[in-house]
């Protein structure tokens, strides 16, 4: 593991982090749900500080990444890391890679004093879902909902 390193993501990363979003997007079976661009990613990302991407590297090479970006929790009084992507190659799971990289994630939490680590899991992820009761995360009795497009401009319209 002595090879492995993280970098933050900059600006130029715009194509290869929409890559491995894309990668994500096929191994969950979703692919044609992305209309994210390279353009998009630049200004969420870079422009409006929306998210932060880190990037896992091998020996010189990309292997992987996560994005995040921060919510707030009105229990706790304090703002969240929520991990909204994580993705490893799969040539190079099963080599403790995945749990490096959310380590690393915890620790930019701990540093910056964020309050909580969240992310969620497709239900049928069970390869997923195992690794993360296995290092220790809950898993917490939430159902996630969400408007878009149509559906959306329908619900404010009413």
């Amino acid at each position: 593991m002595e090879n492995l390193t993280f970098k933050i993501a900059e600006r130029k990363d715009c194509e290869l982090i929409l890559e491995y979003i894309k990668k994500l997007a096929e191994y969950e079976k979703r692919l044609d749900e992305v209309t994210a661009t390279a353009d998009d990613i630049e200004k969420w990302v870079f422009d409006e500080k929306q998210a932060e991407v880190i990037f896992a590297i091998l020996d010189g090479k990309t292997i992987g990444f996560a994005l995040y970006f921060l919510s707030f929790s009105t229990y706790i009084g304090n703002v969240n890391m929520h991990l909204e992507d994580l993705f490893i190659e799969p040539e190079c799971r099963g080599n403790g890679y995945g749990k490096a990289l959310l380590k690393e994630l915890g620790n930019i939490v701990l540093d910056r004093g964020y309050g909580r680590f969240e992310w969620t899991c497709l239900s049928w992820n069970k390869p997923s879902i195992d690794f993360y009761l296995n290092i220790g995360a809950e898993m917490k009795d939430w159902e996630l909902f969400h408007f878009k497009g149509e559906a959306l401009e329908k619900f404010v319209k009413e």
